[in-house]
């Protein structure tokens, strides 16, 4: 059997993949012209390394990254709200959080696909608004698409603002805004213990996680009207975040190239992950806010599930929609928590963060439970059983 995989991002090049290595022939097409190293970073959580064992680079990634360690949350003058620790992760699920460049994935997904399978500058078919492959979807219809590529399968992981989910769901409500603006950079690492963590102010979020040699990720979200534009975007951060706790100041400055993006979710939950032959995967399907760091996680595990179900995608809406949904829903939640700005409401959220940590040392991991807590789909891989070791 046939697939088409639209978009090269990490879904889709992990779809890719496990199709193959369930013995399907794939096809993956991207329209950009080349696949560009972007600078930013990602936290594969133990649900996702899980899919990516199941595929065989799950070891490859820990080889290349670095483990998240003791992390947690601070508030802006540096006080710890509450903390975790690598030891305690691994015996509640069973894996460390590892920390990567997102082009170290993006490599190292694209030297697994078959020879010849990733097709650059090509353009899939999906035009604005309606259409959908040749013309609009009412003339060649959503399995008409598939024909057209001659594919038993279409995958659509073409990204938060999806022409394919507007052509299978022309009147669902599209993503709507956040409330922030996120900044995303690679910065050397200082000198000194440098440690995971996350700090909150009042309505701004700064994140740091230390990669593997000489290199942080440095984050950050503010609560700002849509489409605002800035000049210089490092004199941003420095002005929002420059008189914060140590090591932040330090890290701005090293910030040379700040990549910066309005942040879109779903409200609304899909009525399925897949209309005839064509199934949605990751952003194209849930677009979610980046509160619990499982944007490409959950793409990852889309990615696995499709193909442990195809062709049988009512299967695989019946995996994944559920489960989508509620982690969209918290990590909204958590959104709508950090970008409060309001003194008192601040004080109190910082109060009954740090109470709950102190009540329960396990907090921050168990509330990851329904999220960290996942298993690839039972299905048989070349031989090898869900989540065993390459």
């Amino acid at each position: 059997m046939r697939a088409v995989v639209i978009g090269a991002g990490i879904g889709g090049l992990t779809a890719a993949i496990a199709l193959h290595r369930k013995g399907w022939e794939v096809e993956v097409l991207e329209r950009a012209p080349q696949l560009e190293p972007v600078g930013s970073g990602l936290a594969i959580a133990a649900n996702a390394l899980k899919a990516l064992d199941v595929i065989g680079v799950g070891d490859e990634v820990r080889k290349l990254s670095a483990i998240q360690g003791t992390a947690g949350l601070r508030s802006s003058d540096g006080k710890w709200l509450m903390r975790t620790t690598n030891d305690r992760a691994v015996a509640t699920f069973g894996d460390s959080i590892v920390l990567l460049r997102r082009a170290t994935l993006t490599e190292l997904l694209v030297e697994r696909l078959p020879k010849g399978a990733l097709r650059l500058g090509v353009e899939a078919g999906f035009g604005a608004g309606t259409e959908l492959g040749a013309g609009p979807v009412s003339e060649v219809g959503v399995d008409d698409l598939a024909d057209r590529f001659g594919a038993d399968l279409v995958v659509a992981a073409d990204g938060i603002h999806s022409a394919a989910r507007r052509a299978l769901f022309p009147g669902h409500p599209a993503p709507i805004y956040a409330g922030v603006t996120a900044w995303r950079a690679i910065v050397p690492k200082p000198e000194g213990v440098v440690q995971t963590h996350e700090t909150w102010g009042r309505g701004l979020v700064f994140g740091v996680m230390p990669l593997a040699g000489s290199e942080v990720y440095v984050y950050a979200t503010d609560v700002v009207p849509a489409g605002s534009t800035f000049a210089d975007e490092r004199a941003e951060l420095v002005r929002r975040f420059g008189s914060w706790h140590d090591p932040i100041p330090e890290l701005l400055q090293g910030a040379e190239k700040v990549l910066r993006n309005d942040v879109y979710y779903l409200d609304k939950p899909l009525p399925a992950m897949h209309r005839g032959r064509v199934a949605l995967l990751g952003d194209a399907a849930h677009p979610m806010t980046p509160n619990l760091g499982q944007g490409a996680c959950q793409a990852i595990e889309d990615a696995v599930t499709l193909a442990a179900t195809a062709p049988d995608l009512e299967a695989y809406t019946r995996a994944r929609l559920e489960r989508t949904a509620m982690i969209v829903a918290r990590s909204a939640a958590i959104n709508r928590a950090v970008t409060l700005t309001h003194p008192l409401a601040v004080r109190l959220r910082n109060l009954g963060v740090r109470l709950g940590g102190k009540l329960s040392p396990d907090l921050l991991l168990r509330s990851q439970a329904p999220v960290l807590g996942w298993e690839p789909p039972a299905a048989s891989w070349s031989g090898r059983e869900p989540g065993a070791r390459v």
